[in-house]
């Protein structure tokens, strides 16, 4: 079992998608989604920089991974079992159904259709090098309410680009044992992000895919 961490810099409900009873991660990070297995931890922690505040300390989300699937895979499921997972960009009632992550359309084969959504296709490439879906039915999302790290497992904390894996190994057992203290399966709070999704806001996809596709690029060359 291995505990991938990271700063979550922008936590707008679609990576993680958090909603409809499963945590799911299909698009952004993709040299995680690319090397976690199952049973595997996935945790978000906070930024200094965070629309809240500074909470570096804090968690914001984590998953253990139950299912790994290709993104076309992913797609297939979504489309059968999971359709508010498709993304309803024009939706004007629904916030959850606009981020949906299932954003690429394998149903007339490869190379697939991108689907409107919070990505555009400068994120194409990056998203699909991922080439998985981690999906949990064991997770918690902190979003805009973080918690705070007790002090023994702040050496999980990754403030740069990239994330950790290999070091985390000395504070996997750790981490579980607190992470019990909460319910899983919970939405504890929304995401930091929620309000710029407003359809008012013309410019607030491009902004989004411009901003991921920044935070991918610098991941490539940052890990530990």
């Amino acid at each position: 079992m291995k505990l991938y961490s990271y700063c979550l810099r922008h936590d707008g409900g679609a990576a993680p998608n958090p909603f409809w009873n499963i945590c799911t991660l299909v698009i952004c990070k993709p040299k995680i989604r690319e090397a976690a297995s199952k049973n595997d931890w996935i945790v978000g922690l906070g930024s200094a920089n965070s629309p809240i505040g500074d909470i570096s300390d804090c968690i914001v989300y984590a998953m253990r991974v139950i299912e790994k699937m290709t993104m076309r895979e992913y797609d297939e499921y979504c489309q059968t079992s999971l359709q508010n997972k498709i993304p309803q960009w024009r939706n004007k009632y629904g916030y959850r159904l606009r981020v949906g992550d299932c954003v690429y359309d394998y149903s007339d084969g490869e190379p697939p259709k991108q689907r409107w959504s919070v990505h555009d296709e400068r994120n194409r490439k990056r998203d699909l090098a991922g080439k998985y879906a981690l999906l949990s039915t064991h997770f918690f999302y902190f979003g805009n309410k973080p918690v705070k790290l007790p002090d023994n497992l702040k050496e999980i904390i990754h403030a740069t680009q990239g994330h950790k894996s290999n070091a985390n190994q000395p504070y996997v057992d750790e981490f579980t044992k607190w992470i019990k203290g909460y319910k899983p399966n919970r939405l504890y709070g929304e995401p930091q992000l929620k309000s710029e999704f407003a359809l008012d806001k013309e410019d607030v996809r491009s902004k989004c895919a411009s901003r991921d596709l920044r935070e991918d690029e610098g991941d490539e060359t940052f890990v530990e």
